[in-house]
C-alpha cells in the first residue's frame, strides 16, 4: 500500500501509478475516520481494480478543517478524482462516505462508471444525543464506539476493535460536524437521477444504518443490486473484510459483462 497526497488530500493506493484500463475504486470513510478504514479493501482488491482510499479534508493526514455538509465533501472528492485522473471511477463509501458517494452518483453519473453504497442511506438522521456526547464528553463517545458500531459477535475480537479505533482519529469538532452533515442529508427525492450500476451493501447486525435503508435504496435506484454481509455490524469492511471484498469483486464482474 502506497501513501500519497494530491491537492491537499492524503490517500492510500494499492499501487501507483493507476492502471489506465482498470476501473478505480475510490473508497470514502465515515464520520471521524480516515482512509485506513479501507486498508483491507485497498490491499485486497488490487488484482481487479485500481484502489484508492482518501482522507477527507480535516481527517487523517489531509489538510483543512472538514465540512458541515455532504455536498461540500462530495465536491472535494470529485476534485480529487479529477486531479489524479482516475480511470473509470467507482466511488465506494460507508455511512457518511456512502452519503458522499450518493451525492456524486446523483450529480456526476455521466463521469462515473458505477457506485458502491455501504451501510448508508438516502436519508441519515442522527440522534441528538450522539452529537451532544461528542461535544461534551468526546472520550465517552470514543469508548462507546465499539458498542454501537461493531456487531456483538465481533466485540471480543481485539484485532477488529483495534483497527476500528485506530482509523477513528478526527477530533470532536470535525467529528461532530460530520454527524451534522449526516443529519442534514436527505436525497430520497433525487436517487432516480442515478443512471449507472450501483451495489448496495448492508450488514445483518448494523443498528446505525439498518438493512431497511439498503432495501429502500435497492428498490428506488434503477437496477441496483443488494448484497448483505453476515456476522457484521456497521464496520463491516473491518469486521468481515473477506466477505466485503468478495461482494465488491462479484459486482465488478457484472460490470465487465
Amino acid at each position: 500500500m502506497i501513501a500519497r497526497r494530491q491537492n491537499g488530500i492524503a490517500f492510500l493506493a494499492g499501487h501507483w501509478p493507476l492502471v489506465p484500463d482498470r476501473p478505480t475504486l475510490v473508497f470514502i470513510h465515515g464520520s471521524g475516520q480516515q482512509g485506513s478504514f479501507w486498508q483491507a479493501q485497498v490491499d485486497g482488491l488490487t488484482d481487479v481494480a485500481n484502489t484508492i482510499a482518501v482522507d477527507l479534508p480535516g481527517h487523517g493526514n489531509s489538510g483543512g478543517d472538514g465540512f458541515r455538509t455532504v455536498p461540500d465533501y462530495a465536491r472535494s472528492v470529485m476534485d480529487f478524482i479529477d486531479a489524479v485522473n482516475a480511470p473509470a471511477p467507482i466511488p465506494c463509501g460507508l455511512s457518511l462516505g456512502g452519503a458522499i458517494a450518493l451525492d456524486l452518483l446523483i450529480n456526476h453519473s455521466d463521469r462515473l462508471k458505477a457506485g458502491i453504497l455501504a451501510n448508508t442511506g438516502a436519508r441519515l438522521k442522527v440522534l441528538p444525543v450522539i452529537i451532544e456526547t461528542i461535544e461534551r464528553n468526546f472520550d465517552a463517545h470514543q469508548k462507546s464506539l465499539i458498542d454501537f458500531a461493531v456487531a456483538r459477535v465481533n466485540q471480543a475480537n481485539e484485532e477488529v476493535c483495534r483497527k476500528v479505533l485506530a482509523c477513528t482519529t478526527a477530533g470532536p469538532v470535525v467529528t461532530a460536524n460530520d454527524f451534522r452533515a449526516c443529519d442534514a442529508f436527505d436525497v430520497t427525492d433525487q436517487v432516480s437521477h442515478i443512471n449507472v450500476p450501483v451495489l448496495v451493501l448492508s450488514a445483518v447486525h448494523d443498528t446505525l444504518t439498518p438493512v431497511k435503508y439498503a432495501n429502500w435504496m435497492t428498490a428506488n435506484i434503477d437496477g441496483a443490486r443488494h448484497d448483505s454481509i453476515d456476522s457484521s455490524g456497521h464496520m463491516s469492511p473491518i469486521e468481515q473484510p473477506e466477505a466485503v471484498n468478495a461482494a465488491i469483486s462479484r459486482f465488478l464482474e457484472t460490470l465487465d459483462r
